[in-house]
């Protein structure tokens, strides 16, 4: 892709210029330079500039989107080509949040696998916006998380539901909230484990009036005791304290079996649908479309129906 639209989308992404220049190994004034010769050939400013580094004018969103794209397509058909000269074409590179492994794409994968024993796997698990920034880098072909509220249309992704969930609370044996059903005050007295991490370059995925109000109400909590993108030290810290894990239900077997128990709710509780989130131009591709199929299937046979 051109070189300049290559550094565009690396200022962007790192909020100054000084960060994309040490990104890209090159001097932060050849940088600046190659963004305002950039800036000419559009023939409109793309960012604001500050003591605090850059941001994206109303322009530079719009060339950021499309950048993206065209960085994708073009990722995309690289992967396709070196596929098809290792012969490797059927590999796959999924995204998932650690319950829906856990439930049931491990078996989904390993079945895969035995299916094309010479195509690469690999499965990258973290929280519904960092796999959204590696679906919209190319890293995985699609992911399986909660449907994201507020999602802008210009992201430009297919979202395919498979499941209604809702979040439960766990809390170690012996916890005070256990034994009767509790309203969302008492569970709130205690604080609370969260799974996720917040992370600021995600505000771009969601519409300008609505980002950081969204990002700070779902993924920058202030209400909390411990958070971590590793589930299995959530867990642990569960089991030491009063804290309590916030997470979905389906895992409830699982955590019991480890020691942590799913407090009654008095209040109604949330639903929320899990699916499958897959980049819109790639939807039609058979082996895309053949994924989606399978891991329906998988999904109806272990998840709470629609």
């Amino acid at each position: 892709m051109d070189k300049l639209l290559t550094q565009f989308l690396a200022v962007a992404d790192a909020g100054s210029m000084s960060g994309a220049a040490s990104t890209l190994l090159v001097t932060q004034p050849t940088l600046t330079f190659n963004m305002k010769k950039l800036e000419e050939n559009i023939g409109a400013p793309l960012f604001e500039r500050s003591s605090r580094g850059v941001r994206l004018t109303r322009y530079g969103e719009t060339l950021y989107e499309n950048a993206r794209l065209m960085q994708r397509l073009y990722d995309n058909t690289l992967t396709s080509i070196a596929g098809q000269q290792r012969g490797s074409d059927r590999g796959l590179a999924l995204g998932t949040g650690y319950s829906w492994w856990t439930m049931f794409l491990r078996d989904l994968v390993v079945a895969y696998q035995r299916e094309f024993p010479m195509a690469p796997v690999q499965v990258s698990l973290g929280n519904q916006l960092r796999l959204m920034d590696q679906l919209l880098s190319g890293d995985v072909s699609m992911f399986l998380a909660h449907e994201i509220d507020g999602l802008s249309p210009a992201v430009g992704t297919d979202f395919v539901p498979l499941s209604r969930v809702y979040n439960a609370y766990f809390v170690r044996a012996g916890h005070p909230l256990l034994g009767k059903p509790r309203s969302g005050a008492e569970v709130s007295d205690f604080p609370s484990i969260i799974s996720s991490l917040a992370e600021s370059r995600h505000n771009r995925f969601f519409d300008p009036s609505r980002r950081r109000a969204r990002v700070e109400t779902v993924f920058d909590r202030t209400h909390f005791a411990f958070r971590s993108n590793s589930l299995a030290a959530c867990v642990d810290y569960a089991l030491a304290t009063d804290a309590v894990l916030v997470h979905t239900h389906v895992m409830r077997e699982e955590f019991a079996a480890r020691g942590l128990h799913e407090i009654e709710q008095a209040d109604p509780v949330r639903q929320m649908i899990a699916g499958l989130y897959v980049l819109r131009e790639r939807r039609g591709e058979e082996r895309v479309e053949d994924m989606i199929e399978r891991i329906s299937r998988a999904a109806k046979a272990s998840l709470p129906p629609l």
